[in-house]
């Protein structure tokens, strides 16, 4: 079923953090050669539809707590390759979902394109870096911790023998924290993000959760 955009993407664009200036900022400083930033009616038609069938990671994890999501996704990212043409795209570790769905888009499409996963940029006391973290008051960044916190116990601390045990371990953890809702937290397959049993190769453990107002979701690969 096509579903048009403006249902999936618009909801996005008016909450997600766009401080443009600032990143221009950033950009200049860095040496950027261009910056693309074209008007949203200027990618998007009115009677423009989308939906890309990716299979079962569009409603895993993210994909169920936030419906639709990875149309948006999928369709904004399309069309940047389309547009661009990268050879090489590079995207943050800290969504590890959206990699590999953008990677199974450009499989699915036979896309030109190498994705290349960066892994995540974390402030000195844990945290990991994103746009949301504006969102978050002084209490809840303090509450935010536990999240780095609990991930990085249950890397030190992996047993594959006891899986179940570290999840609902962590899960009490996070549950604990003040000001701290868990939409949840999973040891999963790396690949398929099925959950991780003692003979799965590629281990991830990820974490989304409010804090106060915010929504914050992070990860660290285990093995």
């Amino acid at each position: 079923m096509l579903t048009p955009p403006s249902l999936t993407t618009q909801r996005t664009w008016e909450i997600y953090p766009r401080p443009i200036q600032d990143d221009i900022a950033k950009l200049t400083q860095a040496g950027c050669d261009v910056l693309f930033n074209p008007d949203v009616t200027e990618m998007y038609a009115d009677n423009e539809k989308w939906h890309l069938a990716i299979g079962e990671l569009e409603g895993l994890l993210e994909g169920e707590f936030r419906p639709g999501h990875y149309r948006g996704v999928t369709q904004v990212v399309f069309k940047l390759f389309d547009i661009v043409k990268p050879h090489p795209a590079f995207f943050g570790q800290k969504d590890y979902q959206q990699v590999l769905v953008i990677t199974q888009m450009v499989k699915l499409l036979n896309m030109p394109v190498k994705l290349v996963m960066c892994p995540i940029e974390r402030e000195a006391d844990g945290p990991a870096m994103s746009s949301r973290n504006i969102h978050l008051t002084a209490d809840d960044r303090q509450h935010a911790l536990i999240l780095s916190k609990t991930l990085n116990n249950v890397k030190v601390n992996f047993d594959s023998n006891h899986i179940e045990q570290l999840i609902q371990d962590a899960q009490a953890a996070i549950n604990n924290e003040p000001g701290v809702k868990l939409g949840y937290f999973e040891i999963v397959d790396g690949d398929t993000l099925h959950p991780a049993n003692k003979n799965t190769k590629n281990v991830v453990a990820l974490v989304a959760a409010t804090v106060g107002k915010t929504r914050l979701i992070d990860n660290v690969i285990i093995r």
